[in-house]
């Protein structure tokens, strides 16, 4: 019988990502894998700028593999191991693919000081959306409103 893959080993596994992203000037310092019922399931680097994908972080990316591999939008019953503590947007999907748990590496704090900063979005979302650098308008929700409405009543809903 082979040996088990503990957390350190997924850890390692998305801090290798992570640093052969680095090495082989990829891309970014960040790395994620998913792991389920302790298999490895996906696994990325961030892809950002070799992709143009603003959204192409690592823990997105590796998100977006799993979700694939598994044929389902729902990841329950799966970790993400990252290299840093997820961002906002990272952090949101992860709720989002209602992933059960996340283990990091480097902090916010260890991201920011090599030029990575998500305070500012962190203290943007803290605020009215009217006290917000980025103007955020409201319009046409009347019409919007038919989409909802079809969807309440859609024989073809998943519920998410």
């Amino acid at each position: 019988m082979g040996n088990k893959l503990n957390h350190d080993d997924f850890m390692r596994m998305a801090i290798e990502l992570s640093v052969r992203n680095v090495s082989e000037n990829l891309g970014g310092p960040f790395g994620a894998v998913i792991v389920k019922n302790g298999s490895l399931i996906a696994g990325s680097a961030n892809r950002v700028t070799a992709t143009n994908d603003p959204t192409a972080h690592a823990e997105v990316s590796a998100i977006r593999l799993a979700c694939d591999k598994l044929n389902t939008f729902d990841l329950s019953g799966c970790i993400v191991y990252t290299s840093c503590e997820p961002c906002p947007m990272c952090l949101g999907a992860i709720y989002w693919a209602k992933i059960d748990a996340i283990y990091f590496a480097n902090t916010k704090a260890d991201a920011e000081s090599i030029g990575f900063s998500d305070k500012f979005i962190y203290e943007e979302l803290d605020k009215p959306m009217h006290n917000r650098s980025l103007p955020v308008v409201q319009l046409m929700r009347d019409e919007a409103m038919q989409a909802f409405k079809l969807w309440e009543t859609s024989p073809s809903r998943i519920t998410y």
